[in-house]
C-alpha cells in the first residue's frame, strides 16, 4: 500500500460513536493501511449526539460555506475536523443544521426512522466527495461503510463521472449484519434523478429498502467486502452476478493480511 490512499467514508467510528463492527473496522482499517506505507482519510456524519467540545472539532472554513443542491432545495455543508487521540489520523464531519443537528443516526429516540434518510444520504454522499475535491486528494480506494454511504458508489459511477480526480479510483462497499429493517421515502428515486443520475441500477429502489439501498451500493461497487459471518445471501447472489471480487473478513485475527491482500491484488490491480 505504500504510496497509495484510500478514503473511509462511513456511518459510524469510534472513539466518536458506539462501539460496533462498522464503527470498530472503520478505526483500525485506516491505521492498517498507515502502518502500510499508505494515506488515509475518514469521513463521516457530525450526529447531533457527538460531543464537539469533547472530541475537540472545529469548523474548516475554507472547506465549508458551499450549498449542495438536494432536491432543488439548497442545503449549506459544513465541515468540521478532529484528530483520534493518538493516532495520526484525521476525521472530517460533514454537517448541516437540517439533517443533522440534534440528530441520531438513522432514527429518532423513539426508533421511529428519519423520514428524510434519503436526502441524508445524498447530501452526505455529494458532500464528501465536494470536499474530497477541495482538498484536490486524489484516492486510489474509496471504501464506504453503512447505509448513509451508501449512494457513494452511485454518485461517484454516474454524478461524478466526468471528474478527472476519481477517474482511477476504485469503489468497495462493506456490509454488515445489522440491517436497518424499514423503508426510505418513496420519493428517493425522484431526487436522485433530480441530479440528472441515470442509472439501470436505480431500478432496484422502487421498492425502497434499506436491503435495497445496500444492494445499490453493491451494483455500482468495484469489489465488496462481506464484515460479519450472518450475511443476507442476497447480497452475495448481487455480488456473484455482478462478478466483483468478493472479500469475506470482519475484524478478526489475521484481518490486516486479508484486507491489505484485497486492496492490492484485487481492486488495485
Amino acid at each position: 500500500m505504500t504510496g497509495k490512499k484510500v478514503l473511509y467514508v462511513s456511518s459510524e467510528v469510534i472513539p466518536y460513536l458506539p462501539n460496533n463492527d462498522i464503527s470498530t473496522l472503520t478505526y483500525n482499517l485506516p491505521k492498517v493501511v498507515n502502518k502500510n506505507g499508505g494515506q488515509t482519510r475518514i469521513f463521516i456524519p457530525k450526529y447531533g449526539l457527538i460531543n464537539e467540545r469533547r472530541h475537540q472539532l472545529h469548523e474548516v472554513i475554507r472547506l465549508s460555506g458551499m450549498n449542495l443542491i438536494i432536491d432543488d432545495l439548497d442545503m449549506p455543508l459544513i465541515i468540521k475536523v478532529a484528530s483520534i487521540p493518538k493516532e495520526r489520523m484525521q476525521v472530517y464531519f460533514i454537517d448541516n443544521d437540517e439533517y443533522f443537528k440534534n440528530r441520531l443516526l438513522d432514527s429518532d429516540k423513539k426508533k421511529n426512522l428519519y423520514k428524510d434518510n434519503d436526502e441524508r444520504a445524498i447530501f452526505f454522499a455529494k458532500g464528501v466527495v465536494e470536499t474530497i475535491k477541495k482538498l484536490n486528494w486524489t484516492p486510489d480506494i474509496i471504501h464506504v461503510h453503512g447505509w448513509i454511504a451508501s449512494l457513494m458508489p452511485l454518485y461517484l459511477k454516474q454524478y461524478y463521472k466526468d471528474e478527472p480526480l476519481f477517474s482511477k479510483s476504485k469503489v468497495v462497499t462493506s456490509i454488515y449484519d445489522n440491517e436497518i429493517k424499514g423503508d426510505l421515502n418513496p420519493g428517493i428515486i425522484s431526487k436522485i434523478k433530480f441530479d440528472e443520475v441515470e442509472s439501470d441500477t436505480l431500478n432496484i429502489l422502487e421498492n425502497p429498502t434499506y436491503e435495497n439501498l445496500y444492494k445499490l451500493s453493491i451494483l455500482n461497487s468495484d469489489g465488496v467486502v462481506f464484515a460479519s459471518e450472518n450475511i443476507n445471501k442476497s447480497y452475495l447472489d448481487v455480488a456473484n452476478n455482478s462478478k466483483i471480487p468478493v472479500l469475506k473478513c470482519g475484524f478478526k485475527e489475521g484481518f490486516e493480511k486479508e484486507y491489505m491482500d484485497f486492496y492490492n491484488d484485487k481492486i488495485l490491480n
